[in-house]
């Protein structure tokens, strides 16, 4: 069957051979998707071992692995008491297991204190298996509980790394004698609007007693246990977890985040918590439930470059690098289940406009300020948040990894341009090998070289058409140019793979003005410089009025000048820059258009 055609060799067909072809490729496309929605999975399920990532995606995994590494993480210094973490049991502990072990399996780089980590746990847990103390009179404290949530997610992603029986030991008894010992009280937890009292830090601390809970300041942070709760119940089962989960669940579902003023953060964690409940029980209502908060986070809780406010609506505060990487996660799983290329697209203006932004020249992660209609300028607010977002780092880059590819059956889904080595198995044993080299998205190439082909003539290559910022979007096999025919954001290949085969993109990247999300805090009138995926902005502490942008001149891919302005435009992206550090950075993205000459796009060829 034929899914695209050289332009040379098919010139001179006939009108009714070639609606033939175009009848042939609508019908195809129809029975991938359909086949393919049903179990697309991410490289990581077929095993992350498969996947060798190399490039600037590589220098940020192995950096913040040796952050996670050093004097701060390792074995005698890493479990905190009670004082010392700020009442978050188990919260720095957990966090770095999961991001240790979540950098390990990307970078195929054995952790140098993992192992000693794991086998300190059981001398730091409380007579009852789990961190923190025995709370009196029955309370629950849900910064306990998150803390050990954390501890979950991080037991069970290395119990299904390396199967070690004493992680599942600790899992049982965290899941078993504090998550279950709480069954009827997680229906009591408070969620109605404006109910809780707000005087967050930056560090979230104990708020008050009522309801039989111990609150805190970072509202909601019980559904981060939640997540871990569910994790758990994935892990090892139980009729007993179950039904708590199912409470916490039904507690989640309904709570208006805006109303409440929850922590962006928690609500972003619980909602990972919902999609992966969904995978577990295919309940639709939980994706419907996923695909509403997602519009709900968007408008109230996400900042201009994509990074989020600490709290729903209270917008004088500053971001969270753990909610910026639940958001990218909770993006990619949203794209997965429903397959929508706008959740493609967000999962790459995410990760280069705040991931990358926030990770710091030492390979952790810090927290930024929420420009507003007062403040038009990005700039930091903590260098680093060493305490919880550094770890999660680990965790979100190691998932922007394996979200570079998915597959379905016989079809592999190219999510991200990026360089990378990748193993591909598909069904009736057959598999090839992709080698992606690419410098996007600084450069408008790229190209994939195939290998180790084993009857692969059945299997479908789809390509991001990267459709929100590209146009004459080009590719070559083996060096003659095809057409292919694109659906829900992709471009279709399909051939009898061979070794040496080539495939070759190129295409033009648009630079555009684009609104704000967030009128409420922002100026309707403020306008986001992009390029391709990345937004641009004027270092410095002078505002830069936009005049024209129809006249744009690029310097190098990390530099360009726009109209007759004198000021140079850099991506808000950096790739650990030094100089981006509390006091001394800042960098202007929202403008304001001076008079009607600009355009809507406008397409620079390199």
């Amino acid at each position: 069957m034929l899914h695209f055609y050289s332009k040379e060799k098919y010139s001179l067909i006939g009108y009714n051979y070639q609606f033939l072809i175009v009848l042939i490729m609508v019908i195809f496309v129809v029975k991938i998707n359909a086949q393919s929605k049903k179990s697309i999975k991410p490289i990581s399920i077929i095993a992350l071992s498969n996947l060798q990532t190399g490039g600037e995606l590589a220098t940020r995994i192995h950096k913040n692995f040796d952050r996670i590494e050093s004097e701060r993480y390792q074995p005698n210094k890493v479990f905190l008491t009670d004082e010392q973490s700020g009442n978050w049991p188990g919260d720095t502990e957990g966090r770095t297991i999961l991001g240790l072990v979540m950098n390990a399996q990307a970078s195929h780089r054995e952790p140098k204190y993992l192992q000693q980590i794991i086998d300190l746990i059981p001398s730091h847990l409380n007579s009852k298996g789990y961190m923190g103390k025995i709370q009196p009179d029955g309370y629950m404290d849900e910064q306990q509980l998150s803390g050990n949530g954390w501890m979950l997610r991080g037991l069970c992603e290395y119990y299904n790394w390396k199967k070690d029986p004493q992680a599942l030991s600790i899992i049982k008894s965290i899941s078993q004698n504090l998550f279950v010992a709480g069954k009827g009280k997680y229906s009591k937890y408070p969620v109605e609007n404006n109910s809780r009292k707000m005087n967050g830090a930056v560090i979230g601390s104990i708020q008050e007693k009522r309801d039989g809970w111990i609150l805190s300041t970072d509202v909601g942070c019980v559904f981060i246990g939640m997540a871990g709760a569910i994790q758990a119940y994935q892990t090892i089962g139980g009729d007993d977890l179950k039904a708590v989960v199912q409470e916490m669940v039904d507690k989640f579902m309904p709570v208006d985040p805006v109303g409440l003023k929850m922590q962006t953060h928690a609500y972003l964690t619980g909602l990972t918590g919902i999609a992966r409940y969904y995978e577990i029980s295919k309940d639709k209502k939980y994706l419907d439930m996923l695909q509403k908060s997602w519009v709900i986070y968007k408008q109230y809780g996400m900042t201009e470059n994509f990074e989020n406010y600490n709290w729903f609506t209270i917008y004088d505060a500053w971001t969270e690098s753990c909610g910026v990487i639940d958001s990218y996660i909770l993006a990619s799983k949203l794209w997965q289940y429903t397959l929508n290329p706008m959740y493609l697209a967000e999962m790459d203006l995410i990760y280069y406009n705040a991931i990358s932004h926030a990770q710091r020249a030492n390979g952790g992660f810090g927290c930024d300020n929420c420009p507003s209609a007062k403040v038009n300028s990005l700039k930091v607010i903590i260098n680093e948040a060493w305490w919880c977002c550094t770890m999660r780092g680990g965790e979100g880059l190691s998932r922007v990894a394996e979200n570079s590819y998915f597959v379905s059956n016989d079809t592999l889904f190219v999510t991200r341009y990026c360089e990378n080595n990748a193993k591909f198995y598909f069904k009736n044993n057959s598999h090839l090998n992709l080698t992606q080299t690419t410098q996007y998205p600084f450069s408008n190439k790229i190209t994939f070289n195939v290998s180790n082909v084993q009857n692969a003539k059945n299997v479908v290559v789809k390509l991001n058409a990267l459709s929100d910022w590209t146009e004459n979007f080009k590719i070559k096999i083996n060096n003659h140019e095809v057409k292919a025919a694109k659906s829900n954001g992709f471009y279709l290949l399909s051939k009898n793979w061979k070794n040496n085969d080539k495939i070759e993109l190129s295409f033009d990247q648009i630079v555009r003005l684009e609104p704000i999300m967030n009128t409420l805090n922002g100026n309707k009138l403020d306008k986001r410089l992009f390029k391709g995926p990345l937004i641009w902005g004027v270092a410095g502490d002078s505002t830069v009025i936009l005049s024209d942008i129809s006249k744009i001149k690029q310097i190098n891919p990390m530099k360009l000048f726009v109209g007759k302005q004198k000021s140079e435009f850099t991506p808000l992206y950096h790739l650990l820059d030094s100089t981006v550090v509390e006091k001394s950075y800042q960098k202007q993205f929202l403008f304001r258009e001076s008079d009607c000459n600009s355009v809507k796009n406008l397409v620079i060829k390199q």
